[in-house]
């Protein structure tokens, strides 16, 4: 039974005149997909994440596993993401579907995934965007960790969901949600694609300025010979080439959809691997320039306070508004001007990797049930800034946003990448078409070499990152938080993804879906060969 979805064009009204198939909304061209793609790989993980893992996983020799890593999973499941995103022009649920129907469940996860992490990810940057003006007054005083939870995010002490809400954080986030829907709304080029020229300039020049900043204080050389002194011994822990590619997989926005969107936008005639070669080396330089900045810093801090870097240094939420905050209260006049560099930065890398996230969501929805563009993007943009909104501007948000992201990245993203890469290559056969279809108009030809990784290297790492965190989370718990609130708001949430993705895939794509489906790639490809033929015969 053919899948209305998959069909070149369908009769309305009972078999009365049939739609012509409508053209994708693209990218203008291939330095816009790049802005994009760079943009939505460049995030907060980049800039909080990376500079610890590489330090604590053996420091300048952690570059080799890095290295490795990238290339061997992080290019060659870009490289996934890229073909099926194009050869299918769809969304992940639109394009699985049409690689197989049974496969759209997948897209749905995958969807889901990007719809939970947008909820959460969303009030961090609303955070960052409070401390821009913190950096100035330096209102956390001498203990910015108590400010951060006491006097900023008030949080209970209970581990519980109580909705008491911090206006302090409920504002920037209302305002942010507004911002970000507003361009989604606009489309491709006018929204994604402008907004990511502005941000993504301003992110280099702001963290660059950043870093020549950093490298002036005292002490910056003791931070940076913390990083980038080797110890190659840790090359024979299987524990540091494992952080390597987990690094290296949440970095690049692979597995879980948002590249499968964007690519679907490129126009037919792309070269898919030489942009992934571009997006992959440019997060990394990045992260490396976010290694040198944020290490110098923590270099002036360690010695400011006389202890080693290995007691200052830290990641994530701890190291953003805990650690900076303590820096720039220690770097005179010169701190205001590191916070503001430091939490405009977040703000701009969080905005970009936020528009790609809800862009997913958004084109999965308007395929499925047919919306415009500015109907899905209010509608289903109401629905998710209200559950943003709701749960986490509150007292008790910060705890469970700790634990849905811990869940959602380690399990989730994990377990949907491995399921796709073990359906695309061994249950479907379909690497053989992929491949063709990225050698088509690529400059740089992927061959057995890259089959080989997507359907045996990728999976088994992925299999060994995802086993070790579900045996370590349920027998250890995690956080030390309450097992019935990790039973819920992590394996619930974990659990309630996987069904509702399979129920959406149950969902019959209806015929005004159908009507107003795009064209596939070999539809539009032929359509934009007929329309050169055209102009070449009235030259």
């Amino acid at each position: 039974m053919s899948d209305p979805a998959q069909s070149g064009a369908t009769v309305a009204g009972g078999g009365k005149a049939a739609r012509k198939p409508q053209r994708r909304e693209s990218f203008t061209g291939r330095g816009a997909f790049l802005i994009a793609a760079i943009g939505s790989a460049v995030g907060l993980g980049n800039i909080w994440r990376f500079p610890y893992v590489a330090y604590s996983n053996g420091g300048g020799a952690f570059i080799v596993p890095y290295l490795v890593a990238l290339l061997t999973a992080g290019i060659p499941l870009l490289f996934l993401d890229y073909a099926v995103g194009h050869k299918f022009r769809g969304s992940p649920p639109m394009a699985l579907r049409r690689l197989h129907e049974r496969a759209e469940a997948i897209g749905w996860w995958q969807t889901l995934i990007c719809w939970v992490i947008v909820i959460y990810y969303a009030v961090i940057i609303a955070w960052a965007i409070r401390y821009v003006g913190f950096s100035v007054t330096k209102a956390w005083g001498s203990n910015p960790e108590g400010f951060l939870t006491g006097g900023f995010l008030h949080v209970a002490s209970n581990v519980d969901v109580e909705f008491h809400f911090v206006s302090e954080v409920f504002w920037p986030l209302l305002l942010l949600w507004l911002f970000v829907l507003a361009i989604v709304a606009t489309g491709v080029e006018k929204g994604v694609t402008r907004a990511s020229w502005i941000f993504m300039p301003l992110l280099a020049v702001m963290f660059i300025a950043l870093v020549i900043v950093a490298l002036t204080l005292d002490g910056a050389s003791v931070g940076l010979d913390a990083l980038f002194t080797p110890s190659w011994d840790a090359l024979g822990n299987y524990q540091v080439w494992m952080a390597a590619y987990g690094q290296i997989f949440f970095s690049l926005s692979v597995g879980f959809g948002i590249m499968v969107t964007y690519a679907s936008y490129l126009k037919p005639k792309s070269d898919l691997t030489g942009s992934g070669m571009v997006v992959g080396f440019a997060n990394s330089s990045f992260e490396i320039l976010a290694g040198l900045g944020v290490f110098a810093a923590l270099g002036f801090m360690a010695t400011a306070s006389g202890k080693p870097v290995s007691e200052v240094a830290g990641s994530g939420i701890g190291l953003a508004f805990i650690a900076f905050p303590q820096i720039i209260s220690q770097a005179g006049a010169v701190g205001p001007i590191l916070g503001v560099l430091f939490f405009v930065s977040l703000v701009f890398a969080g905005i970009t990797s936020m528009i790609s996230l809800f862009e997913v969501v958004i084109a999965a929805f308007r395929e499925k049930t047919g919306m415009s563009r500015k109907a899905a993007s209010w509608i289903i943009g109401g629905v998710t800034a209200t559950a943003s909104i709701v749960l986490f501007p509150t007292t008790t948000g910060l705890k469970l946003l700790d634990v849905t992201d811990h869940f959602i990245n380690n399990i989730g993203i994990v377990g949907v990448a491995l399921l796709a890469c073990l359906v695309i290559s061994w249950a479907l056969r379909k690497l053989p078409v992929l491949r063709d279809h990225l050698n088509e108009y690529s400059s740089f030809k992927v061959n057995n070499v890259w089959m080989l990784l997507v359907s045996v290297v990728v999976p088994l790492v992925l299999l060994g990152l995802w086993i070790t965190e579900v045996i370590t989370v349920a027998s250890k718990g995690y956080g030390g938080m309450p097992g019935d609130f990790v039973g819920i708001f992590g394996w619930g949430m974990s659990i309630l993804v996987v069904v509702l993705a399979l129920a959406l895939s149950f969902i019959p794509w209806p015929h005004r879906s159908a009507i107003h489906h795009e064209l596939t790639h070999d539809e539009e490809l032929a359509r934009e060969n007929s329309q050169q033929t055209q102009e070449g015969i009235l030259s």
